[in-house]
């Protein structure tokens, strides 16, 4: 009996341990040119890929094993078919999809790559005007004519090098001094009694390390700081969630959204983001959602 209790003990404070530790910094596995991997979402869907159906439509119930054995195999899908886009979906070909619909003034915000609720609300608008189902998810004939009316994207138009527009506020955002920051338009908003003081954009952990969700507190602040496990510097730390923190990323700064914190909030403004240290306090509000 002894025994399972020291054992118990011990796991006890290696986790407690495990969850002080500071433990952002960028992830170097990716190189320069790569695309980040998604941070998690509760809302996220299988993608085509990962969840086939007869017809590739995320969602839709497969038929019986009775229509499949009927089906003839002309009536197998065709492997040249472009892949159906809906919410939760994080690709390249989303991002082509947004910089698209950003062209046909259907969306104001910079293509991020994550399908949410701004390109579904997007979809189902151009679905409306050109008699197609307004479903909000991309098939066949809607990718081919948002295709037809808009033209290929630039470099610039997929990865815009200006500011990310910020995203409405959660709920949760509009009382006290919060620090509001959205995953979908990778933002961060300083609001003060439901007003926007100040924004910037930010970058978060990958799908392996994402950064937590939910409402949080500002429970310590540190101008100067090193990663205990990365040994990185993270300026203007501002830690709410263990040793996830907001903070200053020299490598967001340089490579943008080609890299990843390890669950960090990176900043790459740092002018922005010494002002804004100044002004949060220990206890403000810190809310991350999607």
């Amino acid at each position: 009996m002894q025994r399972q209790r020291f054992i118990i003990r011990t796991i006890g404070v290696a986790a407690a341990v495990a969850l002080a530790a500071t433990a952002c910094g960028p992830q170097k596995s990716e190189s320069a040119g790569s695309t980040p991997s998604a941070p998690s979402s509760p809302t996220a869907g299988a993608t085509p890929e990962a969840s086939p159906t007869t017809d590739n439509k995320p969602g839709e119930a497969s038929p019986s094993p009775s229509a499949s054995a009927s089906a003839s195999p002309s009536a197998s899908p065709s492997p040249t078919v472009k892949q159906i886009m809906a919410n939760g979906d994080d690709t390249d070909q989303v991002r082509e999809l947004q910089a698209r619909l950003r062209q046909l003034k259907l969306m104001s915000v910079a293509p991020t790559g994550f399908y949410g609720s701004k390109t579904t609300a997007a979809v189902k608008s151009f679905q409306s005007k050109n008699a197609l189902t307004p479903t909000g998810s991309v098939d066949e004939a809607t990718w081919k004519k948002i295709q037809s009316a808009s033209k290929k994207p630039t470099a610039d138009e997929l990865r815009p090098p200006t500011v990310n527009e910020v995203d409405a506020p959660d709920p949760r955002c509009m009382e006290g001094r919060v620090m509001c920051i959205s995953k979908e338009s990778r933002t961060l908003a300083w609001m003060i009694d439901g007003k926007v003081v100040s924004t910037m954009d930010v970058r978060f952990g990958s799908e392996n390390t994402p950064t937590r969700e939910g409402v949080f507190k500002v429970d310590r602040k540190e101008k100067e700081w090193t990663s205990t496990l990365y040994h990185t510097s993270m300026p203007y730390s501002m830690f709410f969630s263990g040793g996830q923190a907001v903070h200053y990323s020299a490598d967001f700064a340089a490579r943008g959204y080609a890299g990843a914190s390890h669950g960090c909030v990176n900043v790459r403004d740092k002018g922005k983001l010494s002002s804004l240290f100044g002004q949060v306090n220990v206890g403000d509000k810190v809310v991350v959602y999607w």
